[in-house]
Formats: C-alpha cells, sequence, structure tokens
C-alpha cells in the first residue's frame, strides 16, 4: 500500500510540476509579445520622429502683403489716394463743404 501512495504522489507532483511549467510558459510568451509590441510600437513612433524631422516642413506661403485699396488705382484707372487727396484740398480751400465732400468721396470708393 505504500507503494501505492508513494506512486499517485510522484504522480500527482510530476502532473502538477508539468501544470506549472507551462503556465510559466505561457506567462512568459506573453511577456515576449508584449514586450515585442511596445518595441515594435517605439521603434515606429522614432520612425516617425526622424521622418517629420528630415522632411522638409511645408509651410503656405505668407498671403501677398495687402495694399491699400486707396492706393491702388480703381477699376476705372483712377488713382483714388489721389483723387481723395485732391477732394481734401477742395474742402479746405473752402469749394467744397461737408456734404459734397462726403458724397464725392462716397463715390469714388464705391
Amino acid at each position: 500500500m505504500a507503494a501505492r501512495t508513494a506512486v499517485v504522489a510522484g504522480t500527482a507532483t510530476a502532473v502538477s510540476g508539468n501544470v506549472a511549467r507551462r503556465q510559466q510558459q505561457r506567462y512568459a510568451n506573453q511577456q515576449a509579445e508584449q514586450q515585442a509590441a511596445a518595441q515594435q510600437q517605439w521603434e515606429a513612433e522614432q520612425y516617425q520622429a526622424q521622418q517629420a524631422a528630415a522632411a522638409p516642413q511645408y509651410a503656405p506661403p505668407p498671403p501677398p502683403a495687402a495694399a491699400p485699396a486707396a492706393a491702388a488705382p480703381a477699376q476705372g484707372g483712377v488713382d483714388v489716394v489721389a483723387e481723395l487727396q485732391k477732394l481734401a484740398a477742395l474742402k479746405q480751400q473752402g469749394i467744397l463743404d461737408d456734404a459734397e465732400f462726403a458724397a464725392a468721396k462716397a463715390k469714388l470708393l464705391a
């Protein structure tokens, strides 16, 4: 009977040892997979950072300097600034009153 108990105990020990080894192996495989995934992610991030640093940065060209609308000749070829200066001079000389000046200025700017 003692021999039978020893055989059963030995078998149980062997089986439990195999189960423990298998669990340890699974755990080790999971850790290795997680580390490999983390390594791949890190490498991908490093690669993207290098590509971003090496690639020329695209910046849209600045908008052209907006020239004042009054400085450019109007559609009819009239220099608006010069005309406004003439109207201001006529107003200062008293030839035009405030209402006439305002009407002429609105006509130029329209």
